[in-house]
């Protein structure tokens, strides 16, 4: 019965240290790690050792099958080799797995957190539009005459006006101006620094919208 043990043990112990060699001549050496030797030995003894275990749950015989027949010796050898060189597969790509699935949600979440950005931004301006204002505790309520606004920028703030759309493309707006994009540019500039209007990045490309200021600026100029 001793015998028959240390003949096991014996057979368990060489499966591992082979399988873990082999282990080791598969990895694809990335870089210098002095431990991946010992590691990949220690793995396929473990694992080999395991063996027998793996046999009482699946209620096999081949253990004392090895006594009245010791070529079941070789198919117990094997068996232990498979399950050492197996090992590595198991105890390195479920981590890599669980690796690659957390970067990929941080992914998404990152990505979601970019696209909630971007409505928030575009909602904005809409709810400061909808919104009822104080006069006595708002910022953008103070005097704002129409002379102030050469007759290009005045045409461009007339034209952010009208129209069913509030975001505005530069396109549209060189279109409903009649005006080319470089004059349009120049009078949005002075329409941003004066807190007329605002520019938007949006999905769909930058756009332009008007303020509660130049909504009332808008209104003074009517």
């Amino acid at each position: 019965m001793a015998n028959h043990i240390f003949i096991l043990a014996a057979v368990m112990s060489i499966a591992g240290v082979f399988g873990g060699l082999i282990n080791y001549y598969q990895m694809t050496q990335e870089r210098e790690d002095d431990a991946a030797l010992p590691r990949c030995i220690v793995m396929g003894i473990g694992a080999a050792f395991l063996v027998p275990v793996i046999l009482f749950f699946v209620q096999s015989d081949l253990i004392t099958e090895i006594r009245d027949d010791p070529s079941r010796l070789l198919i117990y050898t094997g068996f232990c080799l498979i399950v050492a060189i197996a090992s590595r597969l198991v105890l390195t790509s479920t981590p890599k797995r669980i690796l690659r699935e957390a970067m990929a949600a941080r992914t998404q979440v990152e990505d979601m957190q970019h696209e909630l950005r971007i409505m928030q931004e575009e909602l904005l301006p809409l709810l400061d539009t909808e919104t009822e204002q104080e006069t006595d505790l708002d910022d953008n309520a103070g005097p704002m005459e129409p002379e102030e606004l050469d007759i290009a920028a005045s045409k461009v703030l007339k034209t952010l006006g009208v129209g069913r759309h509030i975001y505005r493309s530069m396109a549209g707006l060189c279109r409903e101006a009649g005006a080319d994009e470089t004059t349009i540019q120049k009078s949005l500039n002075v329409l941003v620094s004066r807190q007329l209007a605002g520019r938007l990045n949006t999905r769909k490309g930058i756009r332009w919208y008007l303020t509660e200021k130049g909504r009332r600026a808008l209104d003074i100029m009517v």
